[in-house]
């Protein structure tokens, strides 16, 4: 069963940067992220049915600081600003990645009221391989 949900995932994963050019091609790659999770973590029903709304409403929160993060490190490709504009912006990004930490550890205590410690670490171990994989094939192509 296990090895099925891992083949599915990599042939999803493998055909996600073509599905990314099309509609709903986000929503495969969420969809193939959801998988290895549920995979990994081997939740019961009952953490499932707690532990997605957490984690979808961290995720969210996650994306929308890491894209702040990303347009203010872009914006000193613009030559046009001046020195206090760029070390504002420096500031910024400094004090947006501060939130990204604040925002882990307040969702790390809110995921261990539902999952255990070692379900916790083994969660952010497959966001990471996860990402790795999904760098890896859009790379590639």
């Amino acid at each position: 069963m296990k090895s099925t949900w891992i083949t599915w995932l990599i042939a999803l994963v493998l055909t996600a940067p073509v599905a990314w050019a099309q509609d709903g091609g986000r929503q495969k790659i969420e969809s193939a992220k959801i998988g290895m999770i549920t995979n990994r973590l081997n939740l019961t029903p009952d953490q499932a049915t707690q532990f997605w709304p957490v984690y979808n409403e961290y995720s969210s929160k996650k994306q929308e600081l890491n894209r702040r993060v990303r347009q203010l490190r872009d914006e000193p490709t613009r030559s046009n600003l001046n020195d206090d504009q760029l070390k504002n912006g420096l500031r910024e990004a400094n004090a947006t990645k501060q939130k990204i930490a604040d925002l882990d550890n307040e969702y790390m205590d809110r995921f261990l009221k539902v999952i255990t410690p070692k379900q916790l670490n083994e969660l952010y171990q497959t966001e990471r391989d996860f990402n790795k994989i999904l760098l890896n094939q859009l790379n590639q192509n």
